[in-house]
């Protein structure tokens, strides 16, 4: 595997390369992580990672500094992954001068749920995201649907920009006991380790009251406001600081409308839904997300 650390040596390292698969991560790389390079080398050849922990997105009050770094362990999972070329640049490589120009997504898409509590955190991904579509060039770039915002607003970001590079979403990876797996989970104490895993039990919990709504043909908007205030009650009461738990019409995350359920009811289409949730367990923020399958 290479490692290179700029801009001119990851492009001579890719020239002439025609079906490059990309994979653009902040490091401290643990297993879904390495799903995602599986699943790069499966759409694309050659695979390139790039690790860079990209201040633009990171609030003044979040953990920029001390997010974890941790190189040289990160180069010898990929290694061993068959990873082609690791872009590793710092700070000065991709900045050399402060980033004025940036991508804002739209605000009905870039500015609920996780662009609500993080005001910004969108402009800092796609900004940095298309500079490192502009240096890999890939043909394939793969994302984890646990960022199921991110990947949805990077998607159309190559599609209204008319980028050559196809967005691949790859299912979440998680613990044996449902905890989807994040760098951020090593800041869990061993109690919140225990608790952490019952967010994903309350996302299946509602997905099911959601399947079984649908089948008795009660679904409604005042029953789906309901689910979502139970859902936070209970995580308050549990200990957790919810940002939001909601559910979202897969297609564009806006909330179901009442046009949704008649077409349901009239047995025209079924509502594609996903429950997304975000919510503290004392230090850290943990989100997650569960498609409702209606199969």
């Amino acid at each position: 595997m290479k490692i290179v650390h700029t801009i001119a040596e990851l492009r001579a390292q890719l020239r002439g390369q025609l079906r490059t698969a990309f994979v653009p991560t902040m490091g401290n790389l643990h297993e879904g992580h390495l799903s995602l390079m599986r699943i790069a080398a499966k759409n694309g050849d050659p695979v390139v990672a790039s690790v860079f922990v990209n201040r633009l997105q990171f609030a003044p009050h979040e953990d920029f500094d001390r997010y974890p770094r941790t190189l040289q362990e990160d180069a010898k999972k990929l290694e061993a992954e068959g990873v082609y070329v690791l872009f590793a640049p710092d700070e000065k490589e991709l900045y050399p001068e402060p980033q004025e120009f940036r991508v804002h997504p739209p605000q009905d898409l870039g500015d609920i749920l996780e662009g609500e509590f993080r005001p910004g955190f969108f402009v800092g991904v796609t900004t940095v995201v298309l500079k490192l579509f502009q240096c890999v060039s890939p043909q394939v770039a793969v994302f984890g649907k646990k960022d199921y915002q991110q990947q949805m607003i990077i998607r159309r970001m190559c599609q209204q920009f008319a980028l050559p590079t196809t967005i691949v979403s790859a299912p979440t990876i998680r613990d044996l006991d449902g905890l989807a797996l994040s760098s951020r989970n090593q800041y869990l104490s061993a109690e919140q380790r225990q608790e952490a895993p019952w967010l994903y039990r309350r996302l299946t919990q509602t997905a099911d009251q959601l399947r079984q709504m649908l089948a008795d043909q009660s679904l409604s908007l005042e029953g789906i406001a309901r689910l979502e205030g139970q859902a936070r009650a209970e995580l308050k009461a549990r200990g957790w600081v919810p940002d939001y738990f909601a559910i979202r019409r897969q297609n564009d995350l806006k909330p179901l409308e009442q046009a949704d359920l008649l077409k349901s009811s009239q047995g025209a289409e079924r509502p594609q839904m996903v429950v997304l949730a975000a919510a503290q367990l004392g230090q850290p923020r943990l989100i997650d997300n569960l498609e409702v399958d209606l199969d």
